[in-house]
C-alpha cells in the first residue's frame, strides 16, 4: 500500500455533540413478582439489594437497579436499638456525600426539600435507588422520569387491579428548572401527580439525579401499609408495616423489598452524550494523482495509462489514516470502493471519529 501525507490545517477539523435518547421502561410484574424474587440478589453485608430483569443466576441477566435506605444521624428515626442502626446511617451519610455535598464546616448536608441547602425541611430519612449505568447511560433525560407506586394499603388482587392507592411520581418541568448546586451534576424535584400528566405542585417528595442515575425518595412517601403481594412471605412484616416504619423496625433489606411490592410501573429516557471529530480530507486536483506503490510502475512507465504518454496520470484512494505530529498512526478510514482521483478532479473525504 502507498501513502501520501498531508497536514490537516484547522479549518478541516470541526466538531459535533449530539444527544441519543432510549425509552428505558421497567415493569412492576418484574420488579415484584413475575420470576418468584430468583431476579434479586440479597448480600451478606445487607446494605442493599439489587434487581435484574432475569434470575440473576443466568448469564442472560441484566442488572436494572440497587434499592437500600437510610436516616440521618440524630433523626426521629435514629436509635441506638433500631436494626442495622449504623449501616442506615451510614448508606444516607453515604449518598449525601455525593450528591449533596459538605456545608462550610466541613460536615456531609442533609437532603433539602427545595434542593436551596437553606433552613427548611429536610429528607432526614430516605429510600436510595440506584439505576445501572447498562440502562442511565450518560444521564437521565431531564422531564422524562415517572414512577407509579401504591402508598396505599391493597391486597395482592388488587394490586393488578384497583388501582385507588396509586399515585405518580415525575420530575415534572425539570427541563428548564433543574439544580445544578449538587456535586454530582444536575438534578430535578420529584413531585406527586393530580392526574397522570399533571403535577399538583403541592409539596416535593424526593430528587431524581440526572447523570448519577439515582433517584431519592423520602419516606413519607410510604406512611401507609403496603400492599400484600402473593411472592412476600420471606418478608411478612410488609403487610402490616408502612415502608417507612421499617426503617426502625427493619433491615435494609426489607426496607427494599416493601419498596419493590409497592412498586408499579417506572420509565424514563437515558441519554448517550456522542461527541464526534470530523475531519475534511482534502485532495486538490493537483495532488494525491501518483503512487509510490511499485506496481504503479513498470519499466518508468505509469501502467494506467495504457501506454499513452500523453493521458493523464491516474491514482485510486482506497483508504485515509489519521496520523500524530510524530507520525503514529492513530485511526485507518476505509473507503466502500476505491475512488478515482486524477488532475481533472477534486476529492474532499469526511471522516468521522465517534468517542
Amino acid at each position: 500500500m502507498a501513502n501520501s501525507f498531508k497536514t490537516l490545517l484547522p479549518e478541516d477539523v470541526a466538531t459535533t455533540r449530539t444527544l441519543l435518547h432510549e425509552a428505558i421502561p421497567v415493569t412492576g410484574t418484574i420488579v415484584s413478582g413475575t420470576y418468584q424474587d430468583e431476579n434479586i440478589k440479597y448480600f451478606s453485608h445487607g446494605m442493599f439489594t439489587s434487581v435484574f430483569d432475569y434470575p440473576f443466576l443466568s448469564s442472560s441477566a441484566n442488572h436494572i437497579f440497587d434499592i437500600t435506605a437510610g436516616y440521618l444521624d440524630g433523626s426521629s428515626f435514629q436509635s441506638t436499638t433500631n436494626v442495622q442502626d449504623s449501616k442506615k446511617i451510614n448508606i444516607y451519610n453515604q449518598m449525601a456525600q455525593v450528591l449533596v455535598g459538605y456545608d462550610t464546616t466541613g460536615e456531609i448536608q442533609a437532603f433539602d426539600i427545595d434542593g436551596d441547602h437553606g433552613s427548611g425541611a429536610k429528607m432526614d430519612s430516605c429510600f436510595f435507588i440506584n439505576f445501572a449505568r447498562l440502562l442511565s447511560k450518560d444521564e437521565i433525560k431531564k422531564e422524562s422520569f415517572r414512577f407509579q407506586l401504591y402508598t396505599s394499603t391493597a391486597d395482592g388482587s388488587s394490586v393488578s387491579g384497583d388501582r385507588s392507592g396509586l399515585k405518580t411520581i415525575g420530575d415534572y418541568r425539570a427541563q428548564t428548572e433543574y439544580l445544578t448546586n449538587s456535586p454530582a451534576g444536575e438534578y430535578g424535584l420529584l413531585y406527586t401527580a393530580s392526574t397522570t400528566a399533571e403535577e399538583d405542585g403541592s409539596s416535593v417528595i424526593g430528587h431524581i439525579y440526572y447523570q448519577a442515575g439515582i433517584a431519592v425518595l423520602t419516606s413519607s412517601v410510604f406512611t401507609a401499609a403496603m400492599p400484600t403481594m402473593t411472592t412476600a412471605s420471606v418478608m411478612s412484616a410488609i403487610n402490616t408495616s408502612s415502608a417507612e416504619d421499617l426503617l426502625v423496625s427493619g433491615t435494609i433489606d426489607e426496607c427494599a423489598n416493601a419498596v419493590r411490592y409497592a412498586y408499579f410501573d417506572l420509565d424514563y429516557n437515558n441519554t448517550t452524550e456522542l461527541n464526534s471529530t470530523i475531519y475534511f480530507c482534502r485532495a486538490n486536483n493537483t495532488e494525491f494523482n501518483y503512487s509510490s506503490n511499485p506496481t504503479y510502475v513498470s519499466s518508468s512507465e505509469i501502467v494506467v495509462k495504457g501506454n499513452n504518454p500523453l493521458a493523464n496520470p491516474v491514482s485510486y484512494i482506497t483508504s485515509v489514516g489519521l496520523y500524530s505530529p510524530d507520525n503514529e498512526l492513530l485511526a485507518v478510514a476505509k473507503l466502500s470502493e476505491p475512488l478515482k482521483k486524477s488532475p481533472s478532479n477534486e476529492i474532499t473525504l469526511r471522516v468521522r471519529m465517534d468517542y
